[in-house]
């Protein structure tokens, strides 16, 4: 019962990612529409338009999420979740009260304000689930984006553009509602020297008595990490375990001083990095005009719509094989199939040297191999790694640096398309996604069932 009422809580936790996806996708459905004669808007996009009103959701999110790092320790994790959840509304509103170009460019560019919460969601269910599942729980976070993203391409395939703006507000309103029941992270509460409290919220998500001992063992194990003293090494500190009690330092002085917390930092900018630069964010975000090149005798409608399932069931399976397989063979083998999946497509779009059907074959399948790996494992790797102390800093640089890397990724995508055609793109990903499973090959840790003491050792010792 334990472990299915942090699922629970987990899908609460995870909602706000898949209305965060909502606007994010919303381009693809309605791009047609605003470069038509016959908009709904009260003129029709240009170029540059269009290129922004996909990315500009990017911009904003890499201007706030240096705030959401500080605002993490300072009102809590269920509290950021429920403030940047509300730009989602914010946006929608706008929306479906005005026509006026200019008024949805600025929905798109507060919607973005919310992106953050793909950096919160992990971090929050993290710190309240037990390590056994702690993998599966943390992955849910992508396969509610996934979720998002088939949502909008259903209603936006569906429903008239109204009705759609109507329905995603209730969405959005509806997830702040759920967040309120939840407590806070128990680590957190920690932090604050709110020992009863954490001790209520550990009962809460293990739904046992306060004085049962499974909450002593779990308040102790929070000890402990708290506790740890990254002054010197952590191999230095099980050398010497009567270190002197370490004096308080500041954020960026501990990321100095620790060696494993930079050299995790390294390993989860690249991850992220392989997240944005293989590719599948263009093809979610621009999918109707992709489809359209790639599959031209499928509605694209359908084929959007397929690609959407796709990504859901199988971040559903990368879940499962999250804490199975492990983190470090599921990042090595997806990102060299997703390679392989990549130099097919960019010859069978550049050459067709086959039906189409082969193309949307080997999409569908570049989406599988891509969410078991670059789709996962770093929202995973980012929120299981980093020492409480620093967690919110170097989480906050993470997604910086992926919200940067978002952003190139869209605003380049369709011209770049245009420039050198789709299938000469689809090299360039597959160049990046045989240079990920190098580097994991190489440099990631396995992390599958460990503490974050435990596997901060293992980044020094690698």
């Amino acid at each position: 019962m334990s472990i299915i009422f942090q699922a629970g809580c987990t899908i609460i936790v995870c909602y706000s990612c898949l209305t965060m996806s909502l606007m994010y996708a919303w381009p693809s459905s309605t791009i047609k529409l605003f470069l038509s004669t016959n908009t709904t808007l009260n003129r029709q996009m240009d170029e540059n338009e269009i290129a922004l009103f996909g990315s500009f959701s990017s911009i904003s999110a890499i201007f706030v999420t240096p705030f959401s790092g500080f605002l993490l320790d300072r009102i809590g994790r269920k509290n950021s979740c429920i403030l940047f959840s509300l730009p989602q509304v914010i946006a929608w509103l706008i929306v479906s009260i005005s026509l006026r170009v200019e008024a949805v460019l600025g929905a798109m560019f507060i919607s973005g304000f919310g992106g953050c919460i793909l950096l919160l969601a992990p971090v929050y269910v993290s710190e309240f689930c037990q390590e056994s599942v702690r993998g599966m729980m943390t992955s849910m976070s992508m396969i509610s984006y996934g979720l998002g993203i088939l949502v909008s391409y259903l209603l936006g395939g569906c429903l008239e553009y109204q009705t759609m703006t109507y329905v995603c507000l209730s969405m959005s309103v509806l997830g702040i509602v759920m967040l309120w029941p939840l407590k806070e992270s128990p680590l957190h509460l920690m932090k604050q020297n709110l020992e009863e409290d954490a001790v209520e919220a550990v009962a809460f998500y293990r739904r046992v008595e306060i004085d049962s001992k499974v909450i002593t063992q779990e308040i102790n194990a929070i000890k402990r990490v708290l506790s740890a003293d990254i002054e010197n090494s952590p191999e230095e500190e099980s050398l010497n375990p009567n270190t002197k009690t370490k004096e308080k330092i500041s954020k960026w002085q501990f990321l100095k001083k620790s060696r494993s917390t930079r050299r995790a930092l390294f390993v989860a900018l690249t991850l992220y990095s392989a997240t944005m630069f293989q590719g599948l964010v263009g093809v979610q975000v621009y999918a109707d005009p992709v489809f359209e090149k790639a599959l031209p005798n499928m509605p694209t409608t359908i084929s959007c719509v397929i690609l959407a399932i796709v990504f859901v069931l199988a971040g559903c399976a990368a879940a499962y094989f999250m804490d199975v397989a492990g983190r470090r063979p599921l990042m090595i083998y997806s990102s060299f199939t997703a390679g392989i999946c990549c130099v097919v497509l960019g010859t069978q779009i550049h050459l067709h040297w086959g039906p189409h059907w082969i193309t949307g074959i080997f999409v569908y399948t570049f989406c599988i191999a891509y969410n078991f790996g670059a789709g996962t494992v770093p929202y995973v790797f980012g929120a299981e790694v980093f020492l409480p102390e620093i967690k919110s800093l170097v989480s906050m640089l993470s997604m910086e640096w992926a919200w940067i890397c978002n952003f190139i990724i869209l605003y380049i995508f369709t011209p770049l398309v245009a420039a050198i055609g789709l299938g000469p793109v689809f090299y360039i990903f597959a160049i990046v996604c045989f240079a990920s499973a190098i580097f994991s090959y190489y440099f990631l840790p396995e992390t599958k069932g460990l503490p974050v003491d435990v596997i901060q050792t293992l980044l020094v010792k690698n």
